[in-house]
C-alpha cells in the first residue's frame, strides 16, 4: 500500500493531548496542506487563523464550550495548537470548500506524526459577539462562517484504535 493510503486509513481523531507546543515548521506544513485543498471554480474561499497563543486558544475554547453542560471541559482536549478554518458566505461553495481544507489538515498532520481532531461548533463561536470581536481585532472583514477547529498537538498515550466501518457504506452501480 502506498504512504498516502497508508496515511488515510490510520488516520484517527486524537482527544487527549501533551501540552508540548507543535513547531511553527509543522503547523506551516498542515496549513499549506489545507491550502491547496480545491475549491469550487477555485474562488479559494476559506481563510484560517494559526492559533497557539495559549490566551487566545483558552478563549476560543470557552467561546466553543458555550453554556451546554455537555462541553464544560476543555473541548481542545488540551491540545496546543487550534487551526481554525472559515470561509466566505458569499462563495456558494464555502461549505464544502472549507470541510475539504479540513481534511487535508488533518491528514497532513497525522502525517508528521502528530494528533488532530476536527471539533465542531466554529460556526456558533464566530457567530458570537466575542468571535466576531476577534476576527475584527485580526483585521478580517466579510461575511465568514466558521466550518471547523483543526486541534493539533502530540497524542498523550497510543492512538485510539479505529472504529469499524458501517456496513452497507457503498452500492456500486455496474
Amino acid at each position: 500500500m502506498n504512504e498516502t493510503l497508508q496515511t488515510i486509513f490510520s488516520r484517527v481523531s486524537v482527544k487527549k493531548y501533551k501540552d508540548t507546543p507543535v513547531s511553527k515548521a509543522d503547523l506551516d506544513t498542515i496549513i499549506q496542506a489545507g491550502t491547496t485543498a480545491p475549491s469550487g471554480l477555485n474562488k479559494q474561499s476559506p481563510i484560517i487563523l494559526a492559533v497557539t497563543n495559549k490566551a487566545v486558544r483558552d478563549e476560543l475554547s470557552r467561546l466553543n464550550a458555550g453554556k451546554d453542560p455537555f462541553f464544560r471541559a476543555d473541548p481542545f482536549y488540551g491540545a496546543p495548537a487550534v487551526l481554525v478554518v472559515l470561509a466566505d458566505k458569499n462563495v456558494p461553495t464555502y461549505l464544502y470548500d472549507g470541510t475539504l481544507v479540513m481534511e487535508n489538515m488533518l491528514l497532513a498532520a497525522h502525517s508528521l506524526g502528530l494528533g488532530a481532531c476536527w471539533i465542531h461548533r466554529a460556526k456558533e463561536t464566530f457567530e458570537s459577539e466575542e468571535g466576531k470581536a476577534i476576527l475584527k481585532k485580526l483585521g478580517i472583514e466579510g461575511d465568514y462562517e466558521g466550518i471547523g477547529n483543526c486541534i493539533v498537538g502530540y497524542a498523550d498515550g497510543e492512538l485510539p484504535k479505529a472504529k469499524p466501518r458501517k456496513e452497507n457504506w457503498v452500492y456500486y452501480i455496474d
